[in-house]
């Protein structure tokens, strides 16, 4: 299943740097690793500010919100999710990918 996901990130401004550091470092590890088992398929930076977009390759809704819930950075953080489905018009059709729909 595919979903495209927009987060927010919003530290407190009373944050050390360096705790905001630590867990800026833990996320970036993490969300590699989901990168590179495929289960984090993209990542785009919304340009201006400290947020993303996503597409997740998962196989269920509760396996996307137990990736979600375990970012370091999800305490702080405003998601929102919205499934994908192939679009009828596309040129390309993936066929190795299981699409909400």
């Amino acid at each position: 299943m595919l979903f495209m996901v927009r987060m927010d990130v919003h530290l407190p401004p009373e944050m050390s740097p360096t705790l905001a550091e630590e867990i800026k470092e833990r996320e970036k590890a993490y969300s590699q690793s989901l990168q590179r088992d495929g289960r984090w398929s993209h990542i785009w930076r919304v340009v201006g500010e400290y947020s993303n977009y996503s597409v997740f390759n998962v196989d269920s809704n509760d396996e996307l919100h137990d990736l979600l819930s375990a970012l370091p950075l999800f305490p702080y953080m405003d998601i929102h999710v919205t499934p994908l489905a192939h679009h009828p018009s596309a040129i390309a059709q993936a066929t190795s990918q299981t699409v909400a729909g």
